[in-house]
């Protein structure tokens, strides 16, 4: 496992994201690794992100994490294959399934997996997990911001 998180190797001009900007005084810092081919990010969402039903994740938040997470590991995945330092990249496309409720209180594990790699383009395959069950899953579409950005 590498002990550098992804995100900690964004320029600081591409580090204020909510999710996993080190420069955002009210973000999450998310912070993920690679542990073999899979990326790993673990956080534990304060209770006020609860869903319409208590003692549950907000769905928009397990989107947020996944997000978050599948755009570091898009950014790792190229620096790993090109050779280079990370860059930014943003997301293109998402779609989570949700497969049973979230619960709060407990620390969440979401990991990636790189599917596709195509220029600019980078496919990551996700998963969201609570006490080692699966309860997201989802794949994202991430592409490389340009250099005139």
């Amino acid at each position: 496992m590498e002990t550098i998180a992804f995100q900690d190797m964004y320029p600081e001009d591409y580090a204020n994201c909510y999710g996993c900007g080190r420069n955002n005084n009210h973000g999450m810092h998310l912070k993920s690794y690679w542990q073999g081919d899979e990326s790993f990010c673990r956080h534990t969402p304060k209770d006020y992100y609860s869903g319409g039903f208590p003692g549950f994740l907000y769905g928009g938040m397990i989107v947020s994490l996944m997000d978050c997470h599948g755009a570091g590991t898009a950014s790792a995945a190229k620096a790993r294959a090109d050779g280079t330092s990370a860059e930014r990249f943003i997301t293109a496309t998402i779609t989570v399934d949700f497969v049973k409720p979230t619960p709060l209180g407990v620390e969440l594990e979401i990991r990636g997996k790189i599917s596709e790699m195509n220029g600019r383009k980078v496919f990551v395959d996700l998963t969201l997990s609570a006490n080692n069950e699966i309860c997201a899953k989802g794949r994202g579409l991430f592409i490389q911001l340009p250099p005139s950005i």
